[in-house]
């Protein structure tokens, strides 16, 4: 007795039924890759200096208003002929108070000549 052949469909169809299906199919969405822009948006800000005066100026920070506590007008590397710049010592982060509490007070701009002490 004869047995027909399958047709090739038939096996496929036979063979995938016979295979034990361990993996499953899950939907996977990965992040797009969004493009930083190639001009970044920029804010206007108005900046004021030490001395009073302002002006504004276009730039990527989104604060709207800018104040300065050291710039040109108050600096003695920018104004070096101005009197009261001159042996001032302006302490704003406690960096001068450090260094005294360190290394002494031979140092100080008043003095006008530093003094080394010697320990012993």
């Amino acid at each position: 007795m004869a047995y027909p052949v399958p047709s090739m469909g038939a096996l496929r169809v036979l063979r995938q039924s016979m295979q034990p299906q361990t993996r499953q199919t899950t939907q996977v969405r990965h992040a797009t890759l969004l493009r930083r822009p190639k001009r970044p948006y920029t804010f206007t800000q108005l900046v004021t200096l030490s001395d009073g005066s302002s002006f504004t100026v276009r730039t990527t920070s989104p604060q709207p208003v800018y104040k300065s506590a050291k710039d040109i007008r108050n600096s003695p590397l920018w104004n070096p002929s101005s009197q009261k710049l001159l042996n001032v010592e302006e302490d704003d982060a406690g960096k001068l108070a450090a260094f005294r509490a360190k290394f002494g007070t031979a140092w100080n701009a008043e003095v006008g000549t530093f003094r080394i002490q010697i320990a012993g």
